[in-house]
């Protein structure tokens, strides 16, 4: 497949995620990996698309428009991207020019990096999945936080796993950013 086909995907990689309420914290140097994928990326004039959560209601805990936690994180900020797009669902393509734009620019491979790895990135790839892009996802340039809710509560690094595990057996390919790399040089 040409490299000119595929994208990389950068998902919420916002302030609330290192400084907010909602500090990810598996698998350790999440955001070291997603700077190289965008560095990266760039080098291979592969696009880069940042995507930007909103919150839907200015009353919400988190990423209220304007607020320090809605804001880009400042690695990701001061690198090249192609297109900024904002969303308020767990789909990056849920009310965004996602769809259109990727059309447009014939692109068959969504490469999925960003936070959180069991929300907007898996929702993300199976979307693009359904919709019939290959997709690549990043183990280690997508990230989460131990997560608790009336369900029950689950470790960062379980969380994680399993969401890799069940994006293998359908949705993606699993593959390091190491690798992914590689696959570019090929």
């Amino acid at each position: 497949m040409e490299k000119s086909k595929q994208v990389l995907l950068v998902i919420d990689v916002q302030n609330e995620y290192f400084n907010g309420k909602l500090p990810v914290t598996y698998p350790p140097g999440s955001l070291a990996n997603i700077t190289e994928a965008v560095d990266e990326a760039n080098l291979h004039e592969i696009p880069v698309i940042v995507i930007q959560h909103t919150a839907a209601r200015p009353d919400a805990p988190t990423f209220i428009k304007g607020s320090e936690g809605w804001h880009l994180h400042p690695e990701i900020a001061k690198r090249k991207y192609s297109i900024l797009l904002q969303k308020s669902l767990p789909s990056s393509f849920a009310g965004t020019g996602l769809k259109t734009w990727l059309k447009e620019q014939a692109i068959t491979t969504l490469v999925i990096s960003g936070y959180m790895t069991q929300m907007c990135c898996d929702t993300t790839s199976r979307e693009a999945f359904h919709r019939g892009y290959t997709v690549k996802f990043l183990s280690d340039a997508t990230g989460t936080l131990d997560y608790r809710n009336d369900a029950g509560a689950v470790t960062a690094e379980c969380l994680h796993k399993t969401i890799l595990v069940v994006q293998q057996s359908r949705f993606s390919t699993v593959m390091t950013t190491a690798a992914w790399l590689q696959s570019l040089l090929q």
